[in-house]
């Protein structure tokens, strides 16, 4: 583990307070494009993907030793936990969305719409209600780097929502460039979504109606720096976003409040740890691990009346 001093860079008042340590950890380097950081409280460990070696690594927060998860990953990106506790993944070179279950077995979740074969998918998100919410641009199949070179079969780059119970998957958003990360608002009302290759590259921020639909889509924030990727919300509602420069932070009204700089380029980052007061972020060929003064966002649980209850799928 090596130790890189932090720079915090204010440019409002409420940006005061939001910080941490001002050493950040470097907890593995060597990967060739390290995304798709996710954390998993039951077991003080963290999965991400190393995309152009097609495999994903594992670090454990008890000893610090990381290791290879799964070889052959089918150039896994982005990956989230489940209300469950199960790996999400979106293997973009398998041009598929996978689930992990307990006893390692691997469930295909969706790997085409309407007979033709996803893009990519590129980074994704499960909602209190079990639908599960991803991104697929065509970035795994443009070249055999971080993918397989193919033809793309679909009319576009959508965002899609996936409810598992039933298998039903459904376009909620086909008005983007490169569809990218995404993240709900702490209460699942608003959806987060970033576009990439917008000029500039912006997140928008979309109405979640009770039926799964999404209304609005105005932009949210704007990128000062490069392009945006993944990113996610704090308990207050302010976006962590990832950039070129490192991790800019916005409040709830889209102002760019702060930025956290880093040596390498940002793809992606989660909150971690048993207080979710660990910001983890996949930066080049490292991920860093930094502790915080805020937390990540605590979603409704999927008993509350918000959310229609029962279990999930």
């Amino acid at each position: 583990m090596h130790a890189i001093e932090t720079q915090f860079i204010s440019f409002d008042d409420r940006f005061q307070g939001l910080d941490g340590d001002f050493v950040v950890e470097r907890i593995h380097t060597g990967a060739r494009k390290s995304e798709g950081p996710a954390y998993f409280p039951a077991g003080r460990y963290l999965i991400w993907s190393d995309i152009p070696n097609s495999r994903l690594m594992r670090w454990d927060e008890t000893s610090g030793a990381v290791g290879v998860f799964r070889d052959d990953s089918g150039y896994a990106n982005g990956n989230t936990v489940d209300r469950e506790g199960r790996l999400v993944t979106c293997e973009q070179g398998n041009r598929r969305v996978t689930r992990t279950e307990i006893d390692g077995r691997i469930t295909i979740l969706a790997d085409s719409f309407r007979g033709r074969r996803l893009n990519s998918p590129n980074d994704v998100v499960v909602r209190t209600d079990g639908t599960i919410w991803f991104t697929d641009p065509p970035y795994g199949i443009a070249t055999d780097y971080e993918g397989n070179l193919a033809e793309q079969e679909l009319d576009g780059q959508y965002v899609f929502r996936l409810d598992p119970a039933t298998g039903h998957l459904s376009v909620v958003a086909d008005d983007f460039v490169r569809p990218n990360g995404l993240a709900f608002s702490p209460d699942e009302k608003q959806l987060y979504i970033a576009d990439t290759r917008q000029d500039p590259s912006h997140i928008r921020v979309f109405d979640v109606r009770d039926d799964g639909t999404l209304t609005g889509g105005k932009i949210h924030a704007t990128c000062d720096n490069g392009k945006f990727d993944g990113f996610r919300l704090d308990s207050e509602g302010r976006i962590w976003a990832a950039a070129w420069d490192g991790v800019h932070c916005f409040a709830q009204d889209g102002d760019l409040i702060g930025k956290l700089l880093l040596p390498e380029s940002v793809s992606n980052l989660c909150f971690g740890g048993l207080k979710r007061n660990v910001l983890f972020i996949t930066a080049g060929c490292s991920v860093y691990a930094l502790r915080v003064t805020f937390n990540g966002a605590r979603y409704p649980r999927p008993d509350s009346p918000d959310t229609g209850g029962g279990r999930r799928g």
